[in-house]
């Protein structure tokens, strides 16, 4: 036999929704043999679905006047399941006395369910409720669904309003700002909503002015509307109405004392008042008269006055209800130019009020201060040789006071007294007290000076100072050093005697100079500018001794001279010179010999002329020879080779020869002649001629004793010369001619 088998879960619920049977039909084909069969199979349902309600929460909005028996309706709770396992009944649980729940079908097969009121309601004693109702199906294990029940008790007007006293009694000061809250009644009434709504209303009693009050209807707060005066009534009655929304009402009384304050200040009325006040015032002067007064009556009108902190002012009584501002010491405008007075009224309340009034009492100057220097005592400086009107420095003065009284003007005091005298050449601007040097100085003249500037105020009358201003004069290097030994007059010097023997760092003389500069523009530094030979001495760089470097020789001429330069220290630096001679001896009988050297000095002057123009004649033989060798050359220039300087033997010879025949030296020699005094006898010798090819026979001049007697003491030296230089004298060549 074959088997049917079920191939998915079946779900009736899906197949065939609420019908009461739920049938599946097919045809079923069996092949060997082959057959045709029709299968019909019928689902049963289970309880596999819960009650669900359409809403999870349901509110109810009931008033609490309903009768016991009012039905309010709910939607039935929905199961898929069908027969036995759908809903089967309805709970309340929490089970309640006002509520029950009815369930059934109507005659027309629809199920209702309903909430059914078993119990008067009472809003004031239970507003709200809330509990749920249960839906059970027939399945086994039953299943459930819930929805929420609320219930919401609306009020009634069934109460009237009730204050919390049938008599409000308040107190209010007189002085209490418009608006202050004077005191609060409050009525309730257990309805809600506009039932239970309170608004209040105020009236005034009979007899009563205008209201000073008003009533916040919502609140019940009684507020005032205008200031109270206690003079003008003590005690206000009111009646007050409560009523509720529904139209019920109440009333109540009340009774606002009125309380007695100090609320009127002191007032301060000035009458007089002087300001501002001359420093100069005498103690005792009235400032100021004024008059207090107060509305109050009893102790809240008495007043009492008072000033504040000052020990320069003070306040007495007058007469009634006046006082008087005097002063009680001397004033003075430059430790304070202002005093601010507070004048203070208390009277004698609980709490006391006081008026305060300020008097400003300006001081007004009075020139009672000198002006003062910022210094004792001034010291300026200003350079020697300076430029006429040189500013130096300033003075500078204040004064204590004001306006014209602290003007102050500079000038020199006029009489500067015996000890310091009047010094013209001092100016000081009388505007900014700038002091100017009026002309040059000379620190050689007047190193210092001092003045005394005034300084005046514009006062009446007015006042002044002193002070005493020193002004140095700086010293400038405009004084070159004096030599005072060896004396520099155009006398022949004296000479310093020194023996040959002497040796190295003898004191042969030491130079004495003075600068009249000061400071380091008189630091005088010695130095050797000249010197017959400059290696023998040393000059002391400070101390301007002269001395030997080294040992006397006998190649060192007997005299010698030195010129030593003295220098300062300036910028830029000053000098001067001073020319010592030295004789050099061997002992004291060469001092004799100087007796005479005058002699001997005109003597060697008067060989040395003779000797210069013995010069002058040789060289003018020497231009004419070297002219007629010149024109002899340009007769044979054909015969000679371009820029050849050296002749043949015999071409040389000749020319040599006919020189000598004319009386001329040959053109190839040139001269040195130094010429030398110092001894009565003197030489002129010709030196060799510089040509070795030459023959001796051949020299212009020879060397023989005869030779060296016509010049005797000058020594002469020849050097060849090209020929183109021939017939000129170079300049080398007398710059060759020494003269010691």
């Amino acid at each position: 036999p074959g088997r049917l088998v079920v191939a998915g879960r079946l779900d009736r619920e899906e197949l065939c929704a609420q019908s009461d049977t739920c049938m599946l039909p097919f045809e079923l084909l069996l092949s060997n043999p082959l057959q045709f069969f029709r299968v019909e199979v019928v689902l049963e349902d289970i309880n596999d679905h819960s009650p669900v309600f359409q809403e999870d929460r349901v509110s109810f909005r009931i008033p609490e006047t309903s009768v016991p028996g009012s039905r309010f309706p709910l939607e039935v709770a929905q199961d898929l399941d069908i027969g036995s396992n759908t809903v089967q009944e309805y709970n309340i649980s929490p089970e309640n006395e006002y509520f029950t729940v009815s369930y059934g079908s109507r005659t027309n097969g629809d199920k209702y369910v309903e909430l059914v009121l078993e119990k008067a309601l009472d809003r004031e004693e239970q507003a709200e409720m809330g509990f749920c109702i249960i839906a059970v199906d027939g399945g086994f294990p039953p299943r459930t669904g819930t929805i929420e029940i609320s219930i919401i008790i609306l009020d009634a007007n069934d109460n009237a309003p009730q204050f919390m006293q049938e008599r409000y009694i308040g107190k209010v000061l007189e002085n209490m700002p418009v608006g202050s809250v004077v005191l609060t009644v409050l009525a309730s009434d257990p309805d809600a909503g506009v039932n239970g709504d309170i608004s209040y209303q105020l009236s005034q009693a009979v007899g009563q002015s205008d209201s000073a009050f008003v009533i916040d209807p919502i609140t019940g707060e009684i507020k005032l509307t205008k200031p109270l005066d206690f003079e003008t009534a003590q005690k206000h009655e009111m009646i007050v109405r409560a009523t509720d929304g529904g139209g019920l009402s109440a009333i109540c009384k009340v009774l606002v004392d009125v309380v007695d304050v100090n609320d009127n200040a002191p007032e301060l009325v000035v009458s007089s008042f002087s300001s501002p006040l001359p420093e100069n015032t005498v103690p005792g002067t009235v400032v100021a008269l004024f008059m207090v007064r107060d509305r109050d009556s009893g102790a809240n009108g008495k007043i009492s006055c008072a000033l504040q902190d000052q020990l320069f002012f003070s306040l007495r009584p007058a007469y009634k209800n006046y006082y008087e501002l005097v002063t009680v010491s001397a004033l003075d405008r430059e430790e304070t130019p202002q005093y601010i007075l507070s004048v203070t009224a208390a009277d004698a309340g609980s709490p006391p009020l006081t008026t305060t009034q300020t008097f400003t009492v300006d001081i007004s100057d009075v020139n009672d201060n000198a002006p003062v220097f910022n210094q004792t005592s001034y010291t300026m400086y200003v350079r020697e040789n300076n430029v006429p009107t040189v500013f130096v420095g300033a003075v500078s003065a204040a004064d204590a006071d004001v306006g014209l009284n602290a003007k102050v003007t500079y000038s020199l005091a006029a009489e500067q007294g015996p000890e310091r005298p009047w010094c013209s050449c001092i100016s000081v601007n009388s505007e900014n007290g700038h002091v100017f040097v009026l002309r040059p100085l000379d620190y050689e003249h007047l190193r210092q000076t001092e003045v005394t500037v005034s300084a005046s105020d514009a006062g009446s009358p007015p006042l002044r100072a002193n002070v005493t201003v020193r002004l140095v004069v700086l010293d400038e290097n405009d004084n070159a050093p004096l030599v005072l030994y060896p004396a520099q007059e155009s006398s022949p010097a004296s000479s310093e005697l020194v023996p040959v023997s002497a040796e190295a760092g003898y004191l042969i003389s030491k130079v004495v100079a003075v600068d009249a500069d000061s400071g380091q523009n008189s630091w005088l530094s010695y130095h050797l500018l000249r010197a017959t030979d400059p290696g023998l001495f040393s000059v002391g760089l400070q101390s301007g001794e002269v001395r030997l470097r080294r040992p006397v020789t006998e190649r060192d001429s007997v005299k010698q001279k030195l010129l030593v330069l003295v220098r300062d220290n300036g910028k830029p630096p000053l000098s001067a010179t001073a020319a010592l001679s030295a004789l050099l001896l061997k002992d004291l009988s060469d001092v004799r010999l100087l007796h005479s050297s005058p002699a001997s000095e005109d003597q060697a002057a008067s060989l040395t002329t003779y000797l210069i123009i013995a010069l002058v004649f040789v060289s003018l033989l020497f231009l004419i020879s070297t002219a007629v060798l010149v024109a002899r050359k340009v007769c044979r220039r054909k015969e000679l080779k371009a820029g050849h300087v050296l002749y043949a033997a015999d071409t040389l010879q000749s020319g040599l020869a006919d020189a000598a025949a004319a009386g001329t030296l040959p053109r190839a020699y040139c001269y040195e002649i130094s010429l030398t005094t110092g001894s009565g006898n003197s030489e002129f010798r010709f030196l060799k001629p510089i040509l070795p090819s030459l023959p001796p026979q051949h020299c212009a001049v020879g060397q023989g004793p005869e030779e060296e007697q016509d010049f005797p003491g000058v020594p002469v030296s020849t050097e060849d010369m090209a020929p183109d230089n021939a017939g000129a004298l170079s300049a080398g060549q007398f710059n060759a001619l020494s003269f010691n």
